[in-house]
């Protein structure tokens, strides 16, 4: 059988002279999503602001101002609307009773719920949520606390791998993967909940998982060619690992393609948020992490330091040049 290739053998594309666009380009997106973020705010879900939300599904485009009249007139709070997903879908954002009682929280539910199928024949309530301010700030901290560890823990590790220029790469690229999707969801306003927080420590796993690859192919190119050129060292390494790159994100997109079609919009956050990353962390690890190695001086001649502490590993390295 015919071997699929989506990168033509002996491709050559000259990522390194386009580097400095693509830093230009790489502050302009991070200062735009930090300004999203800004000024817009993250749509957060009750996750992380407490309170009671209701899922509400109409059979027909939901009239926002008339729903909210419903809840108004019930007296359960100032209730806070939002379609989601598709017009016909409205998510009720309601402050928690006073009482604690679970009691009270289920009548309330039920109250407005009662109250918006009585105007709105065939509406129906897929879920709701409750969280307490409490916990809702403990889950933000938490939340934050386990990003910046996951990108901290990988920029040392790789330093450690490596050289202290690749930790330093690292995490300059995993902190863009990271903002860029804040931006989206800043600019979009879709939900952003714990799934979104697992959807970014997925991100960026898959990402460190791609930096990794590049990172191990520059090395053993360091160490076969120390005569070389860091920008030719670097282009030949992106390019010796692209059909790998192309692979694994197109089949992960198919994949997250289903998902975000067929899985409804419960998953519709998640999921662009996880297309979004594999767009960006591609983006990063052959424009971002790779070439910031050139900026901070990497030389292929760091390899001779690891050569004196472990001579074993770096006999027969020679070479000057890949063969032809």
């Amino acid at each position: 059988m015919r071997l699929l290739k989506l990168v033509p053998d002996n491709t050559n594309i000259g990522f390194v002279r386009l580097r400095h666009w693509a830093f230009g380009l790489t502050a302009l997106l991070t200062v735009l999503a930090c300004a999203a973020v800004g000024v817009k705010g993250l749509n957060m879900g009750v996750d992380f602001v407490g309170g009671l939300m209701i899922e509400a599904k109409f059979p027909k485009p939901a009239e926002l101002d008339k729903v909210r009249g419903t809840v108004d007139r019930l007296g359960v709070g100032e209730g806070s609307l939002q379609q989601f997903g598709d017009p016909n879908t409205v998510s009720i954002r309601l402050p928690l009773p006073a009482s604690n009682d679970e009691g009270a929280t289920n009548a309330v539910v039920k109250k407005v719920q009662t109250a918006i199928a009585a105007e709105n024949p065939g509406v129906t309530f897929p879920r709701y949520d409750t969280v307490s301010g409490k916990v809702s700030g403990e889950l933000i901290q938490t939340g934050v606390l386990a990003v910046m560890l996951a990108v901290i823990g990988i920029a040392i590790f790789s330093w450690l791998r490596y050289e202290w220029q690749f930790g330093v790469s690292t995490f300059v690229a995993i902190m863009h993967d990271v903002l860029m999707t804040l931006g989206f969801f800043a600019i979009t306003q879709l939900e952003f909940d714990l799934n979104i927080v697992a959807a970014v420590l997925t991100i960026v796993g898959y990402s460190i998982n791609d930096k990794m690859v590049i990172d191990d192919r520059i090395r053993e190119n360091m160490r076969k060619y120390r005569q070389m050129d860091m920008r030719g060292l670097i282009d030949l390494s992106v390019n010796e690992t692209l059909p790998r790159t192309v692979m694994t994100s197109v089949t992960v997109m198919l994949a997250l393609a289903a998902l975000l079609i067929w899985g409804g919009h419960v998953l519709r956050g998640f999921t662009s948020a996880m297309m979004l990353g594999i767009v960006v962390g591609t983006y990063s690890s052959i424009y971002v992490s790779s070439s910031l190695l050139i900026s901070l001086g990497l030389k292929p001649q760091a390899m001779d330091k690891t050569a004196k502490k472990a001579p074993g590993k770096m006999s027969g390295a020679e070479r000057v040049g890949p063969k032809n």
